[in-house]
């Protein structure tokens, strides 16, 4: 009888990492010579385990060889490029033709049928909105990079709240592929598949609702919106510019409206054109604008969701200081007074609160979306304070106080209830 000798390519020395039962079958893998953490796993048609060594949390995957090495260097590639995905932690050939991939957990995040089935969520268009636009980000955000994914799905991503949105994070790469450029074909195929499963998985999941939440046709016409929303990004990303040659302004302009998008500006180049007009091509960068400036600025690492809430925030306070009578600041100085004097203050409030693995800054971003809610109610600004104070009386919300282990699977039930009700909130106004 042959020995399995498995090839383990690891990213960490860690000793108790690096003794885990590579040669048997995931299955086979038991307490205690493992520490299993039984958390949901969605729909895969691999098994997928988590396990806790050294305090950190890891999900592995089951896959036959080929498919391991595929998938660990895309992830790899997709982490180089500053990429939504999971990080990848190892590799490893098992030697009988299976193998695992080893990913970092996602803290924070959440799969689509947990959130569909939160009570309320489902049935609200423009929250289905909100996931729409945060797969159409990933797909442009992947195809930019050269990445045809292949198989992009539902149940292949997962979603965290990043302020009033959501982030789609690419979990499964097991069919992707990389090329310098992909065709407008490619493209086009790839996003067919997306909305194909898209309209299978949230079918499937008014199937398990009992079509009380979402209904087939409206998982259908959502599909096709996935469609609408990824083409008109992708022109706005990469339609031809041409201005008169001394109108600084429309190429200002042009600059701020991808910022808006999030999207910070690489490169630029200028070719004057017939007629006095010039033609503008502009390089454009990860879309981390807003977080970018926000970590300049303040020190602060956040999504660019959040970033573009925790901004706001800042600039307000700027105005709140000028209006005390404040002489006026440079804006490093607001920012290192705004950090000081509001920020880590309120999340010093917040973390009692909070179950433990929670986001604090999503959770700040929650209480400014609150405050917001108070203050149209009330027909007037009502602090930051009296929010907060409200914000904590309600529970942060009601879920979020139930203590319980960071990945348990109450501690993921309060997450959903938190997305539910800081996504609804927000819903309020999608023109805010």
């Amino acid at each position: 009888m042959s020995v399995i000798a498995p090839h383990v390519t690891l990213r960490s020395a860690e000793p108790a990492l690096i003794a885990l039962p590579w040669a048997k079958p995931l299955r086979e893998w038991v307490a205690p010579e493992v520490e299993l953490v039984p958390l949901e796993v969605g729909p895969s048609r691999h098994l997928v385990r988590f396990v806790r060594v050294a305090g950190r949390l890891l999900a592995v995957k089951e896959l036959p060889s080929p498919l391991v090495e595929r998938e660990f260097a895309i992830l790899r590639r997709l982490e180089s490029a500053g990429m939504p995905a999971v990080i990848p932690i190892g590799a490893v050939d098992r030697g009988d033709g299976e193998g695992f991939i080893v990913t970092d957990y996602l803290r924070g995040s959440i799969q689509y049928r947990r959130l569909l089935s939160t009570p309320g969520a489902a049935s609200s268009g423009q929250f289905s909105g909100r996931l729409l636009d945060a797969l159409a980000v990933l797909l442009v955000d992947l195809h930019r990079h050269g990445v045809w994914w292949g198989d992009g799905s539902l149940a292949n991503a997962l979603l965290k709240r990043d302020g009033n949105r959501l982030q789609a994070y690419l979990v499964d790469a097991e069919t992707a592929e990389y090329q310098e450029q992909l065709s407008e074909g490619q493209r086009r195929h790839d996003l067919e598949i997306l909305v194909e499963n898209v309209a299978f998985g949230l079918a499937d999941a008014a199937a398990a609702l009992g079509g009380s939440e979402v209904d087939t046709d409206a998982a259908v016409r959502a599909s096709s919106a996935l469609r609408e929303r990824y083409v008109a990004l992708w022109e706005q990303l990469h339609r031809p510019f041409v201005a008169r040659a001394s109108d600084r302004r429309a190429v200002a302009a042009r600059i701020r409206d991808l910022n808006a998008l999030g999207f910070a500006v690489e490169e630029m180049s200028l070719d004057v054109t017939s007629g006095e007009g010039m033609r503008v091509s502009l390089a454009i960068a990860s879309r981390r604008f807003h977080a970018e400036q926000l970590l300049r600025l303040t020190g602060v690492d956040a999504l660019e969701g959040q970033a573009q809430l925790l901004l706001n925030d800042l600039h307000e306070y700027g105005i709140w200081l000028q209006v005390q009578g404040e002489e006026h600041l440079a804006l490093t100085l607001v920012a290192a007074r705004w950090r000081a004097e509001v920020l880590e203050p309120t999340l010093l409030r917040l973390r009692p609160h909070l179950a433990p693995g929670r986001d604090v800054l999503q959770a700040y971003c929650d209480a400014l979306e609150h405050k917001w809610i108070l203050s149209e109610r009330a027909g007037a600004d009502v602090g930051l304070d009296t929010a907060l104070t409200d914000y904590i009386a309600r529970g942060v919300p009601a879920p979020e106080s139930t203590r319980v282990g960071a990945e348990s699977h109450d501690a993921v039930s309060a997450e959903d209830a938190l997305v539910s009700a800081a996504v609804s909130a927000a819903d309020q106004d999608a023109s805010r």
